[in-house]
């Protein structure tokens, strides 16, 4: 059997993240906060016909301490918002998915359900959300809905943001397909037949809908989350299109792997099996030796060798290409590349790693499908509420 064709997808966050990307010779720290900026990457991202980009967003500024603040004024701190930024990216860009973060623990799903639907019309069927949890008492202080000195239980944290997905799926769907009937000769712009109540009640949310936007372009714009443990492991398996994982070596990532399809015969699981992507942090040049080398500056700056939660890559582009296949064929979809420094990894991406993968006939050389869910070979859904379909 053929190895289903490889993905990459790209995570933007700042500079980079490397904590002293912005010190490169060739960041940008002066336009971080501009749109030109965030169009520079995303336009690179797709001359390397990649085929999303995840957007980064938290609801408190950055820290190196894990939930309190660190004061340091040597790293960059600050941050667009995610959705936002995905907006105005998507009528400069044809083809490329755009999938920004989400935090489910402080927001409604009501308004983000309206956000990425409003994403993916501007982008015509190329939008996502990454959802993430927040157990951070800075980010409870910065609402104050919540007691901050409350501790949450992290399974409680989880099984809301499961609520939190399973509300923004049933809102987009209800509006039928057809619902708009936008004849002038009648007066009537919308069947209200088909538009549908969607009467959700559950332990963290209550919501009676239906939305505010018709449904999107996709049907449903894609749902994916990054995935450390059990619980964001069942989070991905019960509402998620898309998991990444963060595995750092062939071991862990059969282990991972093989949990994550536990869970979701665990859960139920009907329809299109979980699209598992495989984050790491790549710092790549042509030569070799030199990205080891350029890392090794950052962590001179920053006083500390740079470590993640994901594996760390420094080398070449056929040393890295080299590493995507031989986990490719473990049966994973693809991989999401978060760059070191920007924009100098990701340009390294688009135009060096890229062309290695196409050689090799490893990776695509032009977009085919038009929506982001076509791409990763999803199906675009029937809507739960339509005359027939089973709920």
């Amino acid at each position: 059997m053929a190895t289903p064709p490889l993905h990459l997808a790209v995570a933007l966050d700042g500079a980079g993240w490397h904590p002293a990307a912005w010190r490169a010779d060739d960041a940008r720290p002066h336009e971080l906060f501009s749109a030109r900026y965030w169009v520079d990457l995303v336009a690179e991202a797709e001359r390397g016909v990649v085929d999303f980009v995840t957007i980064d967003d938290s609801l408190a500024l950055q820290s190196l301490r894990r939930g309190v603040p660190d004061d340091r004024v040597d790293k960059v701190r600050g941050r667009l918002d995610a959705v936002l930024v995905a907006s105005r990216v998507a009528p400069t860009t044809s083809r490329i998915g755009l999938v920004p973060v989400a935090t489910t623990t402080h927001t409604e799903p009501f308004h983000i359900s309206k956000s990425i639907a409003t994403l993916d019309y501007v982008s015509e069927g190329r939008a996502g959300v990454q959802v993430r949890v927040s157990s951070s008492a800075v980010e409870t202080a910065q609402f104050g809905r919540r007691d901050p000195n409350e501790a949450v239980p992290v399974d409680d944290l989880f099984d809301e943001a499961a609520d939190f997905v399973e509300v923004i799926r049933r809102l987009w769907d209800s509006w039928e397909d057809d619902a708009e009937i936008r004849d002038k000769a009648t007066g009537r712009f919308v069947d209200r037949d088909k538009l549908h109540y969607i009467d959700f009640e559950g332990r963290f949310f209550a919501v009676r809908g239906p939305s505010i936007t018709p449904r999107p372009p996709q049907g449903q714009p894609l749902v994916s989350a990054l995935a450390h443990v059990t619980a964001p492991y069942r989070l991905a398996a019960r509402g998620a299109d898309v998991v990444y994982i963060t595995p750092h070596d062939l071991d862990e990532l059969h282990r991972i792997h093989s949990e994550l399809r536990s869970h979701e015969i665990e859960v139920g699981r009907t329809g299109e099996p979980l699209r598992v992507f495989v984050d790491l942090v790549v710092f790549l040049d042509e030569r070799p030796g030199e990205a080891a080398a350029r890392k090794a500056r950052l962590d001179e700056l920053d006083e500390h060798v740079f470590r993640s939660d994901a594996l760390v890559f420094t080398g070449t582009p056929s040393e890295l290409a080299a590493h995507l296949e031989a986990w490719h064929v473990e049966g994973i979809a693809g991989f999401r590349l978060r760059p070191g420094a920007q924009p100098h990894d990701v340009s390294a991406i688009s135009r060096l790693l890229v062309p290695v993968l196409q050689a090799r006939g490893s990776f695509r050389h032009r977009y085919e499908e038009r929506t982001l869910r076509a791409r990763l070979g999803l199906g675009r859904p029937a809507n739960r509420y339509a005359t027939g379909v089973a709920r």
